[in-house]
């Protein structure tokens, strides 16, 4: 990521944009002291651009905030199952690509960045309702249906309109660490942490929405990351067996439960490295992992570096001596 300018994000607002879609990643990149960003709103041609329900846009700029950008959103449309956007715009998505700028599509913009063809052979997710459309219309793209959404790395997508703040805090995780993305997680008012793997609302014969059946467990788990949490502690705090804890927990997160608290350790301990003075050792005890050699493996297995290169990269200025 730069250093010696803002990082440069643009939102590409489509005939028929949704206004929460639009807003979203306007609202999480917002200049400000704690968010070391700039946000041009833009089209396919400065001026009007006719929104989705009932709603209009005036954009300041046209594609050539596409080739200024680091980051390009497209928010979801109405209708993207009929036509493409015009032909400009995605080459202009290309060649923003190309000149290595990350695209990021919520909800139904996955089918603007899948016209470019730059989806083609990777994992992607839109909203449930059109996973089907997608997959049928670009049959190249490995769509998953079960997800929040979708990191390829120079491409991600997003289900419905929600989960789009949770791929701009995770896209907030990985340029200025964990501290950052929770601090505009409270600022919005939102989960701080949903994983990509954890399963979109799909409609069922039983009215019981995903993701919600153990959202006090996990809540009440987050708070005791320290103690000893097992499945069978963590099913009587559900108040369901150990096997019908685990196999809807699955269902609603894409993790198992201890899948999901060993994640919930380490994004706790990234947090602890970033904002404390705290050893590793201490730390490793903190979010109950036991030992320091325990934290740097399980660090490294899900992150892919160790505790202290993190504690480097995030707080560059730190005195703390040099762990591995």
């Amino acid at each position: 990521m730069p250093v010696n300018r803002l990082n440069r994000v643009a939102v590409l607002v489509l005939e028929g944009a949704k206004p929460l879609d639009v807003g979203i990643p306007a609202q999480v990149f917002s200049t400000r002291e704690s968010m070391p960003y700039e946000v041009r709103m833009c089209g396919a041609a400065p001026g009007l651009v006719t929104g989705g329900d009932g709603l209009s846009y005036h954009v300041a700029d046209g594609l050539d905030a596409l080739a200024w950008a680091d980051i390009v959103f497209i928010p979801g449309y109405r209708f993207p199952d009929r036509d493409d956007p015009p032909r400009a715009v995605l080459d202009a998505l290309i060649a923003a690509h190309a000149r290595g700028a990350r695209l990021a599509a919520i909800s139904t913009g996955a089918f603007a960045l899948a016209a470019t063809g730059l989806l083609d052979g990777k994992r992607a997710t839109t909203h449930w309702h059109y996973t089907k459309a997608l997959a049928a219309k670009h049959p190249l793209i490995r769509v998953d249906e079960n997800v929040l959404f979708v990191d390829e790395g120079s491409v991600l997508t997003s289900a419905g309109a929600a989960s789009g703040i949770d791929l701009c805090l995770h896209i907030l995780r990985g340029d200025l660490g964990m501290s950052a993305s929770n601090h505009a997680a409270r600022r919005l008012v939102a989960a701080p942490y949903r994983s990509g793997g954890q399963a979109q609302y799909v409609p069922r014969s039983v009215a019981e929405p995903l993701g919600e059946r153990f959202a006090a467990t996990r809540e009440w788990a987050l708070h005791r990351l320290g103690d000893p949490l097992t499945l069978g502690v963590l099913a009587r705090q559900a108040a369901v067996s150990p096997r019908t804890f685990s196999r809807r927990f699955v269902e609603d997160t894409g993790y198992t439960p201890m899948q999901w608290v060993m994640r919930a350790r380490i994004d706790l301990a990234r947090e602890l490295l970033e904002r404390s003075e705290r050893g590793i050792e201490q730390i490793a005890t903190d979010v109950g992992l036991g030992t320091s050699a325990n934290l740097r493996l399980h660090f490294q297995r899900i992150l892919g570096t160790t505790p202290g290169q993190y504690r480097r990269t995030f707080r560059p200025g730190s005195d703390q001596p040099p762990v591995a």
